[in-house]
């Protein structure tokens, strides 16, 4: 399994658990969403399943739920700032297509 965070990614990250103590780390998923089928969710870990994946990424603890373990496997996400828009980017591999907005993802 190997999930890489680019370091502005890591600062945006790191920002937000400072500001949430208690979370169990950084929780990042895919769910069904958005027109191509896929879309990724990166929030606040309330807790660690029993199945779940823990990785320590440059000392951030991210969880992984086993059902979104195979779709991002090999990821990078980046953190960018575009104007006023500041948003999660993500280079997924396994992606094999998706929709013109970036916000969902297609898997073969």
């Amino acid at each position: 399994m190997s999930i890489q965070i680019t370091p502005a990614a890591s600062d945006r990250m790191r920002a937000f658990l400072a500001k949430a103590p208690d979370a169990a780390g950084v929780r990042f998923a895919v769910k069904r969403m958005g027109c191509s089928g896929f879309g990724y969710v990166v929030d606040l870990a309330g807790a660690v399943g029993p199945d779940d994946q823990v990785l320590d990424i440059d000392g951030i603890r991210v969880v992984v739920d086993p059902k979104s373990l195979l779709l991002v496997d090999g990821t990078v996400i980046d953190f960018q700032r575009q104007g006023l828009n500041a948003s999660f980017v993500f280079h997924n591999p396994n992606a094999t297509g998706e929709c013109g907005c970036g916000e969902s993802f297609t898997v073969s």
